[in-house]
């Protein structure tokens, strides 16, 4: 192990196991604690966490926002499956992405929706190399914060994308398919196989060359590879870190297994059939797996920063298993037509119960003294509100998480129509020690959410 095993109360919060070509991050336990409830060597019990969720196309408004404001409001149709999280999260209202509009610059209003997203800043019209919008809200905090875990960010996604070409009236591709920004100039590309996101949470960059294709031949379990490691751990251990250990390990063979399914199912396509090595048929279980990876990477502190695209702006995929044939952004140009408004509402409603999945599992991984998911802030949202009219107001935002205990949840916010949504991220800079007096095109605080 990295840490030498010591008396219980002074394990290393960042006890690693590790084999040939692969090291494990372990979740937070007791033993990490000190007398006083603090992981040794930390500043707080558990660490705070964010990730940002971006689906595309906006959503049918109507039907995705609350019609009473305050506490105690009525979820709307599409977000009903979030009901059961009502005490954990918040419905906000009246947020803005104003560098989305054109400007001057005309159409393309997808690759502004995903690029301004969590940038806030508005996209250099160019379908060639010389693509520039702004930092990313998650590379902004990772450039602060993302030292002190071993992967400063993660970014994954459910649908492969290009970096070049034209992909929206002259815009880049790379503006509709990432929302994070390491710089103006450099997009972080989405890792879209499962596999790939659990080999680079789990395979070490100490690893020769050999050493990781050796492993990759065998196929091994990582739980195989560091059983060494971890036998000599468990007898350092009190009864309820055995217990916490045994359900991570449960957690990570059953990824293992699914992600093993997914490969195999891939090699029974046809050979005309291109369809990328181990990455799901099913939508479902692609988006579960990749919420499920990114729950792994927040449980053993692998990044404390996270996105997600559940589809490349603009997208155009149907939705055959919620009853959905025709393309996702044809039918967002609806024109008012009955039939497509509630094809796209069922869209809706697919991606929030995929959310709730993510925030049903956080929910129930414990943590300290809650669970992860009141230790993190986990927004969902989308770069357009009103799709049919390319609408930058009035953005479908969802605030979940506690933020270890600094947001006020259970609330229907509504904001002052045009609030920068840069707003929202600079309250969660400050929730998580990152210094920043303004962010894009942000004028304050949402002081709305201070518990």
């Amino acid at each position: 192990m990295t840490a030498h095993i010591r008396k219980l109360n002074q394990l290393p919060r960042r006890t690693i196991l590790k084999g040939l070509g692969a090291t494990m991050s372990l979740p937070l336990l007791e033993g990490m604690l000190s007398n006083n409830g603090l992981a040794a060597g930390a500043s707080a019990e558990a660490p705070l966490r964010t990730a940002y969720v971006f689906f595309p196309n906006g959503a049918i408004m109507p039907e995705w926002t609350p019609k009473t404001d305050g506490e105690n409001f009525e979820f709307s149709k599409t977000l009903k499956p979030l009901e059961s999280f009502r005490d954990s999260l918040n419905v906000i209202s009246g947020l803005a992405q104003d560098n989305g509009r054109a400007k001057g610059d005309g159409a393309g209003d997808h690759a502004r929706s995903a690029s301004t997203f969590l940038t806030g800043a508005h996209p250099v019209k160019t379908a060639g190399a010389d693509i520039k919008v702004g930092m990313s809200a998650d590379q902004f905090a990772a450039q602060q914060i993302g030292k002190e875990t071993r992967l400063p960010s993660l970014e994954v996604g459910l649908e492969s994308g290009r970096t070049a070409g034209n992909c929206d009236s002259g815009y880049s591709c790379a503006y509709s398919s990432t929302v994070s920004w390491k710089t103006e100039h450099t997009p972080m590309p989405v890792e879209i196989n499962p596999k790939l996101v659990f080999d680079r949470l789990f395979s070490s960059s100490n690893g020769s060359p050999q050493e990781r294709a050796k492993r990759a031949k065998y196929r091994r379990s990582i739980l195989d590879v560091v059983a060494g490691d971890a036998q000599r751990l468990s007898k350092s251990l009190g009864k309820t870190d055995r217990r916490k250990i045994d359900e991570y390990f449960t957690s990570v063979r059953e990824i293992e297994q699914r992600i093993g399914q997914a490969e195999q199912s891939a090699k029974l396509e046809t050979p005309d059939f291109e369809i990328p090595d181990g990455i799901p048929k099913d939508l479902a279980e692609h988006s579960r797996l990749m919420y499920d990876l990114m729950l792994l990477a927040f449980r053993t502190d692998s990044t404390r920063i996270a996105t997600m695209m559940l589809a490349n702006e603009g997208s155009n995929r149907s939705y055959p298993w919620v009853g959905v044939n025709s393309g996702h952004h044809s039918l967002s140009h609806h024109r008012d037509d009955k039939r497509k408004v509630s094809d796209l509402q069922k869209i809706d409603t697919f991606h929030v119960t995929q959310f709730a999945y993510f925030l049903k599992r956080l929910s129930e991984t414990k943590e300290g003294n809650g669970s992860l998911l009141d230790h993190s802030m986990i927004v969902l949202g989308s770069g357009l509100g009103d799709g049919n009219r390319h609408r930058h107001d009035e953005l479908p935002i969802v605030l979940a998480g506690g933020g270890s205990g600094t947001v006020k949840n259970g609330q229907h916010i509504r904001l002052k129509d045009e609030t920068p949504l840069n707003n929202l991220f600079l309250s969660m800079f400050e929730r998580t020690g990152v210094k920043a007096d303004s962010f894009g095109d942000s004028n304050g605080l949402l002081k709305e959410i201070d518990a």
